[in-house]
């Protein structure tokens, strides 16, 4: 039986293990059939979705794990954005917006509001979270 899966990442990508978790189940999931309706990032999983992510060469990397993944396999990948504001990640729209000189929002996120979970625990079968 095919889920349609909404996915909640709530921790940062070296803060716990939650954001490997999460990869990799929704990487399996869609090797499994199933759909994944939107990832939403949240609290300091929006810390997924940054571009300035510089793991060490022998460290995974999640963000590019994850942008790789939204390309592959045409991912919703959505940064809450009052959570993003708060840890400084802007896409173009709010940097200039804010007056900021860049942006630092990684290939495949894009920034949104709260709805966009909501939307997903409604529409998904099963909204799967992952971190506290």
């Amino acid at each position: 039986m095919e889920l349609k899966l909404g996915i909640l990442v709530n921790e940062g990508p070296y803060t716990h293990q939650a954001s490997d978790t999460a990869y990799h189940f929704t990487k399996a999931a869609l090797e499994k059939g199933h759909e994944i309706f939107r990832v939403f990032f949240y609290h300091d999983g929006v810390n997924n979705g940054t571009r300035f992510t510089v793991p060490p060469q022998d460290d995974r990397n999640l963000q590019k794990a994850w942008s790789e993944l939204a390309a592959k396999a045409k991912l919703d990948l959505v940064v809450c954005i009052a959570a993003a504001q708060r840890r400084g990640i802007l896409d173009t729209g709010e940097a200039k917006r804010h007056g900021k000189d860049s942006d630092n929002l990684a290939p495949g996120f894009r920034i949104s509001g709260l709805g966009q979970l909501v939307e997903a625990g409604i529409v998904a079968d099963r909204l799967v979270t992952f971190g506290d």
